[in-house]
């Protein structure tokens, strides 16, 4: 169980969302613009944490199950899983990456090449506002056709060499689409795609309250938020490994 749940949700947060000049706008225009877009610089530097709850299913394994994610500025992160019985968290401290076996009930560091993909994954709006600070850049790609739709192509470069590719909507500038190589259930590298839809504004904050992800172009999980809280004051002590 532990196994093929493991990470392989966390690629959910890549809801959570997240140089250089090409084809008449620049890599900062562009990001910009989807900061904008997702409420403004002022109002995503306001908000110090967020509480994320809803349920998931994984179609698959014929699987379901309540999530809840809890995230503190910039990079603390906290998932709860219950499945099946079983609780299963995972969790990153600003320096410790580390879960919950539902099977033993002890918690236990990840193993280093899973906690690297979990540790990049829990930075949240510093990521979009100060991505210098963590070594990140970002470069315009220009418009990518989907179908019937063309969307702006916009790459989020780490200082490790590893990128994040988002499709924003051309209209609304809003996250469509988000590509990156994660871990599956197999703990092997696979492509992962995140569809971002069905955005509403909360405390002006625009997010998806629908993301279906795909690993290896097949649908493997889909997300469906049913509560949104801000501000909660979450203590950094929340995320910390239980003994």
């Amino acid at each position: 169980m532990k196994k093929y749940l493991s990470l392989t949700l966390t690629g959910i947060l890549v809801f959570s969302f997240l140089a250089g000049q090409a084809y008449g706008q620049s890599a900062d225009e562009i990001l910009e613009k989807m900061i904008q877009a997702q409420g403004g610089r002022a109002k995503l530097a306001s908000i110090k944490d967020a509480t994320v709850s809803g349920t998931f299913e994984m179609p698959a394994m014929g699987m379901s199950g309540d999530m809840t994610r809890y995230h503190k500025e910039p990079n603390l992160f906290r998932m709860d899983i219950e499945v099946m019985g079983m609780l299963i968290t995972q969790a990153y401290d600003g320096e410790i990456a580390w879960a919950l076996n539902p099977q033993t009930g002890m918690t236990e560091e990840m193993p280093e090449v899973q906690a690297e993909y979990f540790k990049r994954d829990t930075l949240g709006n510093a990521a979009l506002l100060n991505p210098k600070k963590y070594g990140i850049s970002y470069a315009y790609k220009g418009k990518e056709k989907i179908e019937d739709k063309e969307y702006h192509v916009l790459e989020q470069n780490f200082s490790d060499g590893y990128t994040i590719t988002m499709y924003l909507d051309p209209k609304t500038y809003l996250p469509y689409s988000i590509k990156a190589i994660a871990l599956d259930q197999m703990m092997m590298e696979t492509e992962t795609e995140s569809i971002m839809s069905d955005y509403r504004e909360v405390d002006g904050m625009m997010t998806a309250f629908l993301v279906n992800i795909f690993q290896g172009g097949e649908e493997f999980v889909e997300f469906t938020v049913s509560e949104i809280k801000y501000n909660t004051g979450l203590e950094d002590s929340f995320f910390k490994m239980e003994k």
